[in-house]
């Protein structure tokens, strides 16, 4: 999917909301373990109830793939449902160099090898520009770079300041920002950074932003919009917990389908309120 129709659904769809396919055996309805493939069914009920409310999906692949190759089954039938009109995103936090790198990239962006087409796949660019240059060499299709996350240890690192004061995610942004463009690059921020968005978009202030963090994990989508919204939106906010989870009856979809409106709700309040649609 390019950026012109990514821009187009957010727009239509009055959203910017990504589903997280985080699909936990633990955690789904106890029925649905009476199926084939109990991920595939629990997953086949969440894009269906939500499908008309989000622009983005985002199956977590250490979700599937701890499975094995059942598990990649189940993934790649989820990829085969997952609406066309929708930017599908394999949250593989890959990070490899040279021809590793290259494999990578084939196996999510090329179907007639893996079976799999997604649209982008999250990126770990501590190995430098050859672990993020081969998945750009893919028409449409994009690297989400890690840049500052909300997780503890992020601090570890991200954080570092150097001689000239610049931290070190701000360092990362400003040397991949030359490697792509706004077309086919995105960083992940996380949503509990709050104010931190100010600093993402002074080097990054056309790219789009893959936000994980709001709802279970306690990120306030205002404080978000208001930091990170750009004149185009340029936010994917991700929610999985609180949609997928909502609840672990028979009528987990319903429920799942209700969070997703509160959200969506939200969201078109805040593109109204930017003059991004009326």
């Amino acid at each position: 999917m390019n950026k012109a129709t990514l821009l187009q659904e957010i727009k239509a769809k009055k959203s910017f909301l990504c589903v997280g396919l985080d699909t936990d055996l633990d955690k789904i309805p106890t029925h649905l373990l009476e199926e084939e493939d109990p991920i595939f069914a629990f997953n086949k009920e969440i894009i269906a109830a939500t499908e008309d409310l989000c622009v983005a999906y985002k199956p977590n692949i250490a979700f599937f793939e701890c499975y094995g190759a059942k598990g990649w089954e189940s993934l790649r039938k989820t990829c085969e449902i997952l609406p066309q009109n929708t930017f599908r995103i394999a949250d593989a936090k890959r990070g490899d160099i040279g021809n590793t790198s290259s494999r990578y990239a084939e196996a999510f962006f090329n179907p007639k090898i893996s079976g799999l087409d997604f649209d982008a796949i999250t990126i770990a660019p501590y190995m430098g520009e050859d672990s993020v240059t081969p998945f750009l060499d893919f028409k449409d299709k994009w690297a989400i770079v890690l840049a500052l996350t909300s997780n503890a240890g992020s601090k570890n690192f991200q954080n570092f300041t150097n001689a000239d004061g610049k931290q070190l995610f701000e360092e990362v942004i400003e040397q991949v920002n030359t490697w792509g463009s706004t077309d086919n690059l995105m960083y992940v921020v996380g949503a509990t950074r709050g104010e931190a968005f100010l600093n993402i978009r002074k080097y990054a202030p056309n790219h789009f932003l893959l936000v994980p963090g709001v709802g279970a994990q306690g990120g306030s989508l205002s404080d978000v919009c208001q930091y990170g919204m750009n004149d185009e939106c340029g936010l994917l906010v991700n929610s999985t917990r609180a949609i997928i989870y909502a609840s672990n009856g028979k009528d987990f979809a319903e429920k799942a389908r209700e969070e997703a409106i509160k959200v969506q709700r939200e969201m078109e309040a805040e593109l109204i309120k930017k003059g991004i649609i009326s």
